[in-house]
């Protein structure tokens, strides 16, 4: 587990600067409402949330053998959004055709967590070894902040949308690390909301078997574009704080849907893919 952690430039601090990635933007819609997110169809916004198109399995699949022929460091493959990779039926087709063609390129995908314990076991089978789970808050009125709705199952929850999503991700979180699924926590860091909450999220993700958190700034956007980021003196002292409980990944570039490249190196990361018609 330790290799396949080391592997990993999202992982892994050193592999972060010699590994390459490629992230295949199949995975439009969301099932919850996050205030700071804004998806977009774009190729100027260096940020998450946003591709240059949306790919069909097959598609994404010849991208990816494009990709993976002309540049030898690419070893990971992953579903990044825009929207919520397992929201999305196709993310499990793609990478079931991507582990069928290429079985030694690791596969992960990041997800809000809401159908996480629903799809462990289904997403060891295709070959996923490493997915984030964002997690932005354990405690209700802290939460309620962050999302007003989510969609599960054919029903929209409002007011109680927090407590359904936080016992789901909890749960999703220890599914998958039973599963043999190394996890990572993401946290977007909004310093009036949860900058001295962050430590009750790493307590709660370490106590579930996660190996790993990754704080972030708040990009000011959607229903949060008044809320400021964190300035780097925050973003320091939270990492410190919470590496007491669970190891933090520092150098999160907070990539797009359709990111290409090796992370740590601009010269060698792209932004985004060529359109399909």
């Amino acid at each position: 587990m330790n290799e396949i952690k080391e592997g990993h430039p999202c992982f892994d601090e050193t592999a972060h600067f010699r590994v390459g990635r490629i992230h295949l933007p199949v995975a439009p819609r969301c099932n919850v409402s996050c205030a700071y997110c804004q998806r977009e169809i774009n190729r100027t916004s260096a940020r998450p949330g946003v591709a240059a198109t949306i790919m069909t399995p097959a598609q994404a699949l010849a991208w990816t053998s494009e990709v993976v022929a002309s540049d030898p460091t690419i070893k990971i493959v992953g579903v990044a959004g825009p929207g919520d990779a397992l929201a999305n039926k196709a993310t499990m087709e793609t990478l079931a055709l991507v582990h069928d063609h290429f079985p030694h390129l690791q596969k992960c995908l990041s997800t809000n967590g809401l159908l996480l314990a629903d799809y462990a076991m289904d997403l060891v089978a295709i070959g996923v070894t490493t997915i984030s789970v964002t997690v932005n808050a354990v405690d209700r009125e802290i939460g309620r902040h962050f999302y007003d709705r989510i969609f599960l199952g054919g029903s929209v929850h409002g007011e109680d949308a927090f407590d359904h999503l936080s016992e789901r991700q909890l749960s999703g979180i220890e599914a998958a690390v039973k599963a043999g699924i190394i996890v990572k926590v993401n946290a977007v860091l909004v310093p009036e909301l949860n900058g001295h909450h962050l430590l009750d999220v790493a307590r709660a993700a370490a106590d579930r078997g996660a190996a790993l958190m990754n704080i972030m700034a708040l990009k000011p956007l959607s229903r949060m574009a008044a809320f400021r980021p964190p300035d780097c003196r925050e973003l320091e002292l939270a990492r410190e704080s919470c590496e007491r409980i669970i190891p933090q990944f520092k150098s999160c570039r907070q990539c797009r849907a359709d990111a290409v490249g090796i992370p740590g190196r601009p010269d060698l990361d792209f932004g985004s893919v060529p359109s399909f018609h």
